[in-house]
């Protein structure tokens, strides 16, 4: 397993975001691994930005967005913790949000963290991927570029067809799309 390092993290958002895409998500839980792909991402900036965390310039919630790059950033929407990697160049701000993974392994641990026996609804959205994984906001700015953390990202090699969209619940988004998804993955979000 060769894990992502900082630098795959300090560059833009967007092109973070897109080569997240076919890498693994390893969480360590009580002495179990559970283990998805990432199948769709979506890209945030600065304070140019609408739709980002970022948007108000920086707050008590959201500094994590201006740390260091490869760390996590985690915030609370609607009683869901949304599980961000912080990705951007140096002197700027971003993040990544990982809106789903196909599970790989430790499914049985997923199904009963999130109750549910549908393999297809345990990781498909950013609510549910941390309810599955039991991420919450005790792993903020803990960095997925080492694996003595309990959760980080490992490259993976494979070959899929990315698709793009404007990214999903937001009111008011930029020009560009900026939700990154591996075509016809069955655990991409609806």
């Amino acid at each position: 397993m060769e894990l992502l390092r900082k630098s795959f993290y300090e560059r833009d958002p967007g092109v973070v975001a897109q080569q997240l895409l076919g890498n693994r998500l390893i969480r360590r839980l009580e002495g179990k691994t559970l283990e998805g792909l990432i199948v769709e991402t979506e890209a945030y900036y600065s304070s140019k930005d609408p739709a980002s965390r970022a948007y108000h310039g920086m707050k008590r919630y959201n500094k994590s967005m201006w740390d260091e790059s490869g760390n996590i950033f985690i915030y609370n929407v609607h009683n869901y913790w949304m599980f961000n990697i912080v990705a951007h160049e140096s002197g700027k701000v971003g993040a990544v949000l990982l809106r789903a993974i196909e599970p790989i392994k430790g499914i049985d641990i997923m199904k009963a963290n999130r109750r549910i026996e549908d393999v297809r609804l345990l990781t498909s959205g950013p609510g549910r991927l941390s309810r599955a994984l039991k991420i919450d906001k005790s792993l903020n700015n803990s960095s997925v570029t080492s694996n003595k953390n309990s959760v980080f990202v490992t490259k993976n090699l494979m070959k899929f067809e990315v698709e793009t969209s404007h990214r999903i619940g937001v009111r008011i988004d930029l020009d560009k799309e900026l939700r990154f998804y591996i075509k016809g993955n069955k655990f991409v979000s609806s």
